[in-house]
C-alpha cells in the first residue's frame, strides 16, 4: 500500500506488440505554418534535457531539439495517406496534472520517512516510500504560475490552430489537502491575487530544510550550507547539490498571480478533478482516522526519526492505516520542532474543496462542480461542448490508500452519462490510471458496496464507441495506451500525464481532428513551463524559482528519469481511431503530395526510441 507518488511508477514499456509508429512528415502543423499556427512554447519546437553531469552527478538544464508527432496506429486504424489535406479541427485543450502546491512547513507531512528511499540505504521495497520529501517542494507554486504564464502564450493548438476550450487540472491539485494549499491552487489559476505560499510563522522559514543546528538532519538538502559543527547532508556531499542561501525565503515570497487567460486577456475556463492527494492526507489517509489530521494545525513538527526505526516498521503502520503510533514516538524533542500553529493548515473534506471552487473569480463558477456536487459533497460530474461530452469521475476511494477505484453509484452515473451522450464523441477524466485504480477498500460504516476497479471501468469503456480518450495523471509519467477492442472495431486511447512536481515538470495540450475518411486524429503535444532553462542562481521572481525547481527535480537522487519523461511514443504524438459511428460523414477526397508519407518499421523504431527515450 502506498504513501508516496512516485511509488505508483512503473516500469517503462517501449512499446513492444503494438503497431508500427510512424512519423508525421505531412502533419497538419506543418503544412498550416502559411496560416500562422506555430509550434513556439511547446516540445515541437525544443526540450529541456539533463546538461553534463558534474563529478558528483549534479547537472544544469539544457535546450535540446524539438520532437515531431510521431503517429501511432496501435488500435489497428490507419487513416487515409494523405489525410493532412482533408481534416476538420474540432477541439484543442489543455492538461495539467499532479500540480501538488505543497505547504512544505506543515507539520502533517512526512519527510522523515523519505530516508528508507535514499540512494544506498537498507529499503527493503524500493519506491514505496520515496517523495515524501523532494529538495524542489519548496517551490511548487511558483511552478504553477510558470506553467500558467506557458499555456497563456500559447496563442492556439500547434496543430489545429484553434484557441484552447479550457484548462483541466487531474487532480492532485494539493498535497496534503489543506486549506491553504487548495487556496494557492485556486488563486494561481484564477489571477489577480497576491499568494504567499507560506504559512506558520511568517517572519522564517521552519521546516527540514533551515539550518536550525539542533534539528540539522543529514537527510535533507539545506542549501544555506552545514551549520558548525556538523557533517554535510547527503544532497550536497553525495549529489553535489549546490549552495543557495536565499532560495528558502524566496520561495515564501508574495506574487501576484497572472491566471489563465484568453488571448484578449479575459478569464480562460478551467475545470478541475480530484485526486488522492486532495481527498487524503498525504494522498493515504483519512483526516478523521489518522494523528496527520491533528498534526496540521498543531505546533509540533516532525523533523527525524529515531534510531531503529526501519521501513518495515513504517511500512506495516502504513499498511494497517495506523500511523499514530509511530508518530506518538516521534514528537519529542529533537525528533520535533516547535513551530507556530496556523488555522490555515486544515485539512478539508470532499465538500469542502468543492465548496472553495465555488469561491473564485475565474470561470466557470465551480470550475466543474455543480450545484448538486456541492449538496451532496461527489465531486464526479459532466459538460458537453460542442460535439463532445467530457466526463469527469472521481476515482478516489475515501476509505484510504494511494490508488483509486469508484463505487457502485459513480459506476452506474458513468455508463448512464456516457449511453446519454447522443450524437457526441466523449473524452473520460480522472485523476487515477486504469491500472492504478485497484483500490477495494471498504470501512465499517462507509459505503458497503464493492468498489469497482480499473479493469471494470476499461471494459465498459470499451464497449462504448462514442469514447475516444480516457484523460488522467496520478503516475507522475508521461504514458499513452491504446485499448483495442478485440473484434478489431477501434477502441479509445488512455492519455497519462507528467506532473508539475516531479521533472520533467509538463503539462499537454490535446487536440482533435476528423479526417473526414471515418478517422480521427487525437494530437497530444508535451509544454514546458515558462521559466528558462538555465537557472542563473539568482531568485527576483516567481519564473527563477520555477527554473530552479526543475534543475532541482531533475536531480532528485530518487527519481528515476527515463520512467517519468516516458518513450518519446508518449509524448508528442497522433493518436490514429475509429470516428463514432453517429459523427461519421463529410468525406473528402484527399490530394496527392508530392512526398508520400514514409513508414518506419517496427525494428527501426525501437533503434529509435531506444535512443531518444
Amino acid at each position: 500500500m502506498e504513501l508516496s507518488r512516485r511509488n505508483v511508477l512503473r516500469s517503462a514499456a517501449a512499446l513492444t506488440g503494438t503497431a508500427a509508429v510512424v512519423p508525421a512528415l505531412s502533419s497538419l502543423a506543418e503544412s498550416a505554418v502559411a496560416a500562422g499556427i506555430t509550434t513556439a512554447g511547446t516540445t515541437l519546437a525544443r526540450t529541456y534535457q539533463r546538461g553534463t553531469p558534474s563529478p558528483k552527478g549534479y547537472a544544469k538544464i539544457v535546450t535540446g531539439p524539438g520532437e515531431p508527432h510521431l503517429v501511432r496506429e496501435d488500435l489497428g486504424v490507419a487513416g487515409a495517406t494523405n489525410r493532412a489535406s482533408c481534416r476538420a479541427p474540432l477541439l484543442a485543450f489543455c492538461q495539467f496534472s499532479d500540480v501538488h502546491v505543497v505547504d512544505h512547513q506543515s507539520p502533517a507531512r512526512v519527510e522523515w520517512m523519505d530516508r528508507f528511499e535514499d540512494p544506498n540505504s537498507a529499503s527493503l521495497v524500493p519506491g514505496l516510500l520515496a517523495a515524501s520529501y523532494r529538495p524542489q517542494e519548496m517551490l511548487t507554486a511558483q511552478v504553477m504560475e510558470s506553467m500558467v504564464r506557458a499555456v497563456n502564450a500559447i496563442a492556439g493548438g500547434p496543430v489545429t490552430g484553434l484557441p484552447l476550450a479550457f484548462t483541466i487540472e487531474t487532480g492532485d491539485n494539493s498535497d496534503n489537502s489543506q486549506y491553504n494549499e487548495t487556496r494557492w491552487n485556486i488563486d494561481i489559476l484564477d489571477g489577480g491575487k497576491t499568494v504567499r505560499p507560506d504559512s506558520g510563522n511568517l517572519n522564517r522559514y521552519d521546516g527540514v530544510m533551515d539550518g536550525n543546528a539542533l534539528y540539522y538532519d543529514t537527510h535533507y538538502w539545506h542549501p544555506g550550507g552545514t551549520p558548525l559543527g556538523k557533517k554535510p547532508d547527503i544532497y550536497r556531499d553525495q549529489h553535489g547539490f549546490p549552495v543557495n542561501a536565499n532560495v528558502l525565503n524566496a520561495s515564501r515570497r508574495p506574487f501576484t498571480s497572472t491566471g489563465l487567460r484568453t488571448s484578449t486577456g479575459q478569464h480562460a475556463p478551467w475545470y478541475t478533478c480530484f485526486g488522492n492527494h486532495d481527498g487524503l492526507m498525504q494522498g493515504n489517509f483519512p483526516a478523521k482516522t489518522t494523528q496527520l489530521g491533528v498534526l496540521a494545525t498543531g505546533n509540533l513538527k516532525v523533523i527525524s526519526s529515531p534510531a531503529g526505526l526501519s521501513q518495515s516498521d513504517v511500512i506495516n503502520a502504513v499498511s494497517q492505516q495506523n500511523l499514530d503510533g509511530i508518530l506518538n514516538n516521534l514528537l519529542v524533542s529533537p525528533l520535533a520542532r516547535v513551530v507556530t500553529k496556523d488555522a490555515n493548515r486544515r485539512p478539508l473534506s470532499r465538500a469542502q474543496i468543492i465548496a472553495e471552487h465555488f469561491n473564485t473569480v475565474g470561470t466557470p463558477v465551480g470550475h466543474g462542480y455543480t450545484a448538486e456536487n456541492r449538496a451532496t459533497g461527489t465531486a464526479y460530474y459532466f459538460f458537453d461542448q460542442g460535439s463532445f461530452r467530457f466526463v469527469v469521475m472521481d476515482s478516489v476511494n475515501p476509505n484510504g490508500y494511494a490508488d483509486g477505484s469508484l463505487d457502485q453509484a459513480q459506476f452506474t452515473w458513468l455508463q448512464e452519462t456516457v449511453a446519454s451522450a447522443t450524437g457526441r464523441a466523449v473524452i473520460v477524466f480522472s485523476h487515477h490510471t486504469s491500472d492504478t485504480m485497484g483500490n477495494p477498500l471498504v470501512l465499517t460504516g462507509g459505503d458497503p458496496s464493492t468498489r469497482v476497479l480499473g479493469p471494470a471501468v476499461t471494459s465498459y469503456l470499451l464497449s462504448q464507441q462514442r469514447v475516444i480518450a480516457w484523460v488522467n495523471g496520478h503516475t507522475h509519467r508521461n504514458q499513452i495506451t491504446a485499448h483495442a477492442r478485440a473484434d478489431g472495431t477501434g477502441g479509445f486511447w488512455e492519455i497519462n500525464t507528467a506532473s508539475h512536481i516531479d521533472f520533467p515538470q509538463q503539462a499537454r495540450l490535446i487536440e482533435v481532428v476528423d479526417n473526414r475518411d471515418d478517422t480521427m486524429s487525437i494530437f497530444t503535444t508535451i509544454v514546458d513551463h515558462a521559466a528558462p532553462a538555465t537557472f542563473n542562481s539568482t531568485l527576483p521572481d516567481p519564473l527563477s524559482l520555477a527554473s530552479f525547481s526543475r534543475e532541482l527535480a531533475a536531480n532528485d537522487p530518487q527519481s528515476n528519469l527515463p520512467s517519468l519523461t516516458g518513450t518519446v511514443a508518449a509524448r508528442n504524438t497522433e493518436l490514429l481511431l475509429a470516428t463514432p459511428p453517429e459523427l461519421r460523414g463529410g468525406a473528402c477526397t484527399a490530394v496527392t503530395t508530392a512526398e508520400p508519407q514514409r513508414t518506419v518499421t517496427r525494428s527501426a523504431v525501437f533503434a529509435a526510441l531506444t535512443r531518444a527515450g
